[in-house]
């Protein structure tokens, strides 16, 4: 006979199985329950109870006016004082969120998405750290984090979260979020475009504490400083993190001693629960339907290749979905990977910033809206891909869920803000490393990236080089203050560059040019980071045209420090020319792709690039021509573009306007147009096919089959194809191999006597 178990022996012994594995878990990851979720959390008791006893109107608005104004001054005191770039020039945010994690209030400056993405970390701390006896949530406490998979963009950006204790309860959070840039990845500067796995990107810190009563624990410290190549930096903002994070805690402590904490704890959960409501309203007034948007990534910024960001977006009632099934699968061994929930923290600063800039800057403001993927695609990247480069995924996706919402506010018949044309969405700027003319080893960037061009109004032009679409109020750096701490000055910096403009009857707002070169350096590089170098990364609107496309320029081998020291006027301020005449004698001119990786610059070689226009509105023949000729008036536009592209007449030595002559030569565009034009149905039987053509290396699905997912061919490998419900991920050749066996061919075809 077998042996029998006694009443409730069997119930015993498995609780004591369930909780040793409670009790030894191997590896606490990232929580997908916490990470896939957007909505703010149930309501607590507390907060239950506390709008029941406090619900007058005017004392919940006094309390959020005073919270805001906490956090806008200690925004102002993080980007005062912070050592980063990124701090000094306002890639920061700061917030209080609830005891559950739910940010409530946040600073009107800075890189809102940072705030839509750090209640991630905080509900991880919440559900993890605060019942473990070896971590605990205490007053005085505070806790750092940067990876992505944890809830964050990429692992420059490092995040300090301080509870709120009131009367031994928690009762609210602090954070606070800067780009520090350098974190000890494979390149200098925090953004590793080289990285080829998740361990090559630097410091990926899930939530942990690092400061205890109030002071930061000197062995963590040690060992984060140990890690980056800017240890200075890495003390000097952990310090200002956590003294503007006391800052909010004091704002949080005043305002329950005047009003009471029922009344602040109404007030942030209030705060939210309005919000939310006030979504579904508005989104209740936009017309039922869907619209469709597509953006091609150019490139993983290692090699040139199509991947497809797919968008459909679709309206009924009160829900709003956005659809992002059919686009690129996730790549393996490239960092342009994005993860779920970093999509959606993007794509909730579209409404914050573009769409409803009047309301409260919470995380509600997303809460309603719902998001779906393909599962390893590129927008929703699993925990082992890189991700060190999403803004080259999340981005485009930004910028299709921009046009797509613009056509649905139009014929809304109440609007919050005007209808634009897509904003510029990439970040052209120089990212560096090296030893300086001080003799520290540095790794960041320029805040030259801040100075997009706004997208085209409905009524008028976009602004030039006005801001990033991550940060409505920041600035970009000055140029002199770079020089007295880094070996690199900007021979040109920040001019406006003739025909960067996306055309439209408004044009986009226009970018600057940008030329660098190192001085004073024994060891110093550049990278940069964007797309757009062969495809537009951003589109117009109801016709208006795309942005130009995006080159990164080299001259190098001539020391153009000494060329000014003998023959000074072969310099010229200007890429274009300086590529198409050439001037120095002996140095080598280059073109390519704006994904630099990290390489080494001589003295006195020169690095150009070009920042973004924002999109156009409009067709081009319906351009006030009294505009073009203010844009000619001021150098923005050339000849060619106001003649063949715009078909104003006027007289090119005194821009004497002949509108007759105009409204001819729109009219006979006009009849072109119509010429050049083919039906529906024959446009389709003439550049439709049912696959992608087999040379293409494009990535994505193709046509209305959302299903069937297309990778490569690219570099010998060749196309796959796989089902969007099983999509695996694309292993890309590295391009020094790609070029390696290029090489050997072309070698062994001189060995034979045949022609290369």
């Amino acid at each position: 006979m077998g042996k029998v178990e006694k009443p409730g022996q069997a119930v015993r012994e498995q609780a004591l199985i369930d909780q040793f594995l409670a009790d030894n878990v191997l590896f606490l990851g990232p929580d997908p329950e916490i990470m896939h979720e957007h909505d703010i959390a149930p309501i607590a008791e507390l907060e239950r109870e506390a709008m029941r006893r406090e619900s007058d109107p005017a004392v919940l608005a006094l309390i959020r006016d005073r919270l805001q104004a906490g956090a806008n001054e200690a925004f102002e005191m993080l980007e005062q004082m912070g050592a980063a770039p990124g701090a000094k020039w306002g890639d920061l945010i700061t917030g209080v969120y609830t005891a559950s994690g739910d940010l409530a209030v946040s600073s009107a400056g800075g890189v809102l998405i940072f705030a839509s993405l750090v209640h991630h970390p905080v509900k991880f701390i919440n559900k993890y750290w605060t019942t473990d006896t070896s971590v605990g949530v205490r007053p005085g406490d505070a806790f750092i984090h940067n990876d992505a998979r944890y809830g964050n963009i990429h692992n420059t950006d490092q995040s300090m979260m301080l509870p709120i204790f009131h009367d031994g309860r928690l009762v609210a959070w602090a954070g606070a979020t800067v780009h520090e840039g350098e974190n000890g990845a494979i390149e200098p500067g925090g953004m590793p475009s080289l990285a080829e796995q998740v361990y090559e990107e630097g410091l990926k810190m899930s939530p942990f504490k690092i400061v205890e009563n109030y002071e930061l624990k000197k062995d963590l410290v040690t060992f984060l400083q140990n890690s980056v190549r800017e240890p200075k930096l890495q003390y000097e903002d952990l310090k200002v993190k956590l003294f503007v994070c006391r800052r909010i805690e004091e704002r949080v402590k005043s305002a329950i001693e005047e009003f009471g904490l029922d009344a602040v704890v109404s007030a942030l959960r209030g705060g939210l629960e309005d919000t939310k409501k006030e979504v579904s309203r508005r989104v209740s007034a936009w017309p039922d339907g869907t619209v469709r948007s597509m953006i091609i990534a150019d490139g993983t910024l290692r090699e040139n290749c199509l991947i497809k960001i797919n968008l459909a977006l679709t309206k009924k009632g009160d829900e709003l979905i956005f659809d992002f099934r059919g686009s690129s699968p996730e790549f393996a061994n490239r960092a342009n990977n994005t993860l779920l929930s970093s999509l959606k923290g993007m794509l909730c600063q579209l409404f914050l910033v573009f769409v409803w800039p009047d309301l409260p800057r919470n995380q509600a403001v997303f809460a309603p809206i719902r998001v779906i993927t393909d599962d390893k695609s590129a927008l929703h990247s699993s925990y082992t891909t890189p991700n060190a480069q999403s803004m080259m995924t999340f981005f485009p996706a930004f910028t299709a869920g921009q046009q797509a919402v613009a056509k649905f506010l139009y014929g809304c018949p109440e609007k919050f803000t005007k209808v634009i044309a897509p904003w510029h969405n990439m970040i052209h700027t120089f990212i560096y490393g090296g030893i300086t003319q001080h003799g520290e080893m540095v790794g960041n960037l320029c805040a030259d990236l801040n100075g997009m061009g706004g997208g085209a109004h409905a009524d008028r032009d976009g602004e030039h080089a006005v801001a990033p679409i991550f940060a409505p109020m920041a600035d970009l750096g000055e140029q002199e203050m770079n020089e007295e701490e880094v070996p690199f000055i900007q021979i040109v910096s920040k001019k406006l560059m003739k025909d960067n403009q996306a055309f439209g009857k408004y044009r986009g707002g226009q970018g600057y040019e940008m030329i660098a070169s190192s001085l004073g350096s024994p060891l110093w590089g550049f990278m940069c980071s964007c797309i757009g170098s062969k495809i537009p990364s951003t589109p117009g609107l109801f016709g208006g045209y795309s942005s130009p496309t995006y080159p990164l320029c080299k001259i190098k081998g001539a020391d153009v420090f000494e060329v000014w020291k003998t023959e000074p006027q072969k310099f010229e301020f200007s890429i274009p020319r300086l590529m198409n005449e050439r001037p120095f004698k002996g140095a080598s001119y280059t073109s390519h792709h704006s994904g630099l990786q990290f390489e080494i610059a001589n003295r006195g070689d020169l690095y150009m690039i070009t920042q973004g226009s924002g999109g156009g509105y409009g067709d081009v023949l319906e351009r006030d021509p009294e505009l073009v000729i203010r844009d000619l008036e001021e150098e923005l536009i050339s000849h060619e573009t106001a003649r063949d592209i715009y078909r104003v007449v006027y007289n090119p030595e005194t821009l004497l306007l002949d509108r007759a002559a105009t409204e001819a030569a729109r009219a006979a565009e006009r009849k072109a147009r119509k010429a050049r034009g083919l039906p529906y149905k024959a446009f389709l039987k003439q550049w439709a096919t049912e696959e992608p053509p087999p040379h293409l290396p494009y990535y994505g699905s193709w046509g209305e089959d959302r299903s069937t997912i297309y990778a490569g061919p690219f570099a010998g490998v060749p196309r796959a194809r796989m089902n969007a419900a099983a999509i695996q991920p694309v292993y890309m050749p590295n391009p020094k191999d790609v070029k390696i066996a290029e090489l050997e061919r072309r070698i062994q075809m001189l060995e034979r006597g045949a022609s290369v």
